[in-house]
């Protein structure tokens, strides 16, 4: 079992850059992959960017390259999303999420077994 807590979200203009937090806790958690996730109203949740089991390999969607980062500290047990140059199209609410065994991390929601409460992001232009 794994519990993921979202935190660091809030309103910020465009232009702008936020950094999420994702605290992990629960069994043998260094062998989760963990993914970002976002989520607007009235649409699907789309892939953002995710680390791999091992932190060997990163995956971002084209829509984020560039601009957000990725990087996980096992001292602390999180996984930070860092985003810069926010655009209004980047507003939703973000979700991490554990794939156990994921040493190839990909951005495909089903794949991944725990998520957590979401934390919620508002660009404005």
């Amino acid at each position: 079992q794994l519990q993921l807590v979202e935190s660091g979200g809030g309103l910020v203009q465009s232009g702008g850059s936020l950094t999420l937090s994702c605290k992990i806790s629960g069994f043998n958690m260094a062998s989760y992959g963990i993914g970002w996730f976002r989520q607007a109203p009235g649409t699907e949740r789309e892939g953002v960017l995710c680390i791999s089991t091992d932190d060997s390999n990163t995956n971002a969607a084209d829509s984020v390259k560039g601009r957000f980062t990725i990087f996980r500290d096992h001292n602390e047990n999180t996984v930070t999303l860092q985003m810069n140059n926010l655009q209004p199209e980047d507003t939703g609410v973000y979700y991490c999420a554990g794939e156990r065994y994921a040493y190839v991390c990909a951005l495909l929601a089903e794949k991944y077994t725990y998520w957590g409460q979401g934390t919620p992001v508002t660009v404005s232009s």
